[in-house]
C-alpha cells in the first residue's frame, strides 16, 4: 500500500513540473538576429477615432478661426485629465473642421492628415503648424496577466511584448503558447493566436498593436482546473499526503 501511494506522489510531482519549453519566451530568437525591422509604423485613422488637432502660427490671431475647444476630457492613464480638443471621426470617415468644413481623414496616417490640413490652410495662413494626435489610442489586455486593464499609448506605437509588460507580465497560470489578439479593421474582426515561446511573430502584422486591439492571455490547464471544481496539482498533492500519512499511521 505504501509503495502504491509513494508511486502516485512521485508521478504527480513529475507531471507538475513545467519544462523550459513551456515557460521561456522567444526560444528561437537567434533566428531573428540581424533582421531588418520596421521603424516607420504609423497607425491608420479609422471611424470612431478621436483626433486632437492643434493649429498654431507665429501670429496666433490668424489661426484662431481654425481652433476649436470641445472641452473633451481624456481620462486615460498617464494624461492627468488634460482637456483636449477632440474631433470624432464619423462613420463616413470625416471630421467637421472650422472654416474648411468636412474633411476626410479615415484611411490616412497622422502625417498625411497634417500635410493635407497644412495645404488646405495655406490659402489663409502661410506659416501654419499642424499637430494631429489619436486621443483614443488604447489597448486592452485581459486574462492571465498580473495587471489586466485598458492602457492608453501616448506615442501611438506599442508592440505586443510591450503590452504584456504594461499588464505586469504573465501570471504563473498564463499560457505562453496561447495569446489571442482581436482586432477590428475595415469593418471586419480579425483574430490571431500568438505563441510567445517562439519569435516568428516579430515579423507578424500583429507585432505592432493598433488602437483598440484586445489582447487575451489564455490560462494553462492548471489555471483552468483552479477555476473549476477539479483541484489543481498542489491541492491533489496535499490530499495524497494526508491520505498517505493516515495509511501509514493505520498500518503501524
Amino acid at each position: 500500500m505504501k509503495k502504491i501511494f509513494f508511486s502516485l506522489l512521485v508521478s504527480f510531482l513529475f507531471f507538475s513540473c513545467a519544462t523550459k519549453k513551456q515557460i521561456l519566451y522567444f526560444q528561437d530568437i537567434e533566428d531573428q538576429d540581424d533582421r531588418n525591422i520596421s521603424t516607420t509604423f504609423d497607425p491608420i485613422i479609422e471611424s470612431n477615432d478621436i483626433l486632437h488637432i492643434t493649429v498654431s502660427s507665429y501670429n496666433e490671431e490668424v489661426v484662431k478661426p481654425f481652433q476649436r475647444n470641445t472641452g473633451l476630457q481624456n481620462n486615460a492613464i498617464g494624461n492627468n485629465n488634460i482637456g483636449l480638443q477632440g474631433y470624432l471621426v464619423n462613420k463616413d470617415g470625416k471630421i467637421p473642421f472650422p472654416v474648411l468644413g468636412e474633411i476626410t481623414v479615415a484611411g490616412k496616417t497622422r502625417m498625411e492628415v497634417e500635410k493635407m490640413l497644412k495645404q488646405k490652410l495655406s490659402n489663409y495662413v502661410t506659416d501654419a503648424v499642424i499637430d494631429v494626435r489619436i486621443v483614443n489610442f488604447r489597448i486592452t489586455v485581459l486574462g492571465e496577466v498580473n495587471n489586466p486593464g485598458v492602457f492608453t499609448v501616448v506615442n501611438e506605437r506599442v508592440t505586443l511584448p510591450e503590452a504584456i509588460g504594461l499588464a505586469g507580465d504573465f501570471t504563473l497560470d498564463g499560457s505562453r503558447k496561447n495569446i489571442i489578439v482581436v482586432r477590428e479593421e475595415n469593418g471586419k474582426r480579425k483574430v490571431k493566436r500568438i505563441d510567445f515561446t517562439k519569435a516568428d511573430f516579430f515579423t507578424s502584422n500583429f507585432y505592432y498593436l493598433k488602437q483598440n486591439d484586445v489582447v487575451y492571455v489564455e490560462p494553462t490547464t492548471r489555471g483552468v482546473k483552479k477555476s473549476g471544481f477539479i483541484p489543481d496539482v498542489p491541492a491533489l498533492l496535499s490530499l495524497f499526503t494526508v491520505v498517505l500519512s493516515s495509511v501509514i499511521l493505520l498500518t503501524r
